[in-house]
């Protein structure tokens, strides 16, 4: 038996190194890697398409009166890369870190801030300014002409009691 743990030692001692330096030595990562989602707070729309597609639920988006909160949480994140692909405004891209051990829970996530536009009849936030501006970008010029953009700066309520009145020719009155 000691023999063949000799022999065994020595065929090891021969081949050389099998393994890498790592954690001593930083490990390389190829190009296409999926690594940590890095998010840039100036682009980011909240639009929420990101959370819509994250499998782990590892993106939320939360309405908190005056503001809409996006939050990443690394500590659930799987690197999929699908927030990345969906992004409209390219503001999530996946990087080469993947090291992310800290003692720190707080350290594990991500959070933006975004004004939210108040509705220009009643006065409620409902959407994030950022994403009412990009959409009125978008449809400035096309055939939707002011009535349409008009309807952008209206919360879902009133877009839909505003809609009731007129298809019942009821404009005027103030109940519906």
């Amino acid at each position: 038996m000691f023999i063949s743990k000799l022999k065994e030692a020595l065929i090891c001692l021969r081949a050389g190194r099998v393994t890498m330096p790592y954690p001593f030595v930083p490990l390389e990562t190829k190009d296409g890697f999926r690594g940590q989602p890095e998010v840039d707070g100036t682009r980011c729309l909240g639009c929420g398409t990101c959370a819509g597609v994250c499998p782990p639920r590892s993106i939320t988006l939360v309405d908190d009166g005056a503001s809409r909160v996006f939050k990443l949480d690394y500590s659930r994140c799987t690197y999929c890369a699908r927030c990345a692909d969906v992004c409209p405004e390219g503001a999530i891209r996946l990087n080469n870190r993947f090291e992310l051990a800290t003692g720190k829970k707080e350290d594990l996530s991500v959070t933006v801030s975004l004004k939210m536009a108040k509705c220009s009849s009643c006065g409620r936030f409902f959407t994030p300014e950022r994403l009412l501006k990009k959409t009125v970008e978008k449809l400035t010029g096309d055939e939707f002409g002011q009535q349409a953009q008009e309807w952008l700066f209206w919360c879902p309520e009133c877009r839909k009691t505003r809609l009731a009145k007129s298809l019942l020719g009821m404009e005027g009155t103030e109940h519906v």
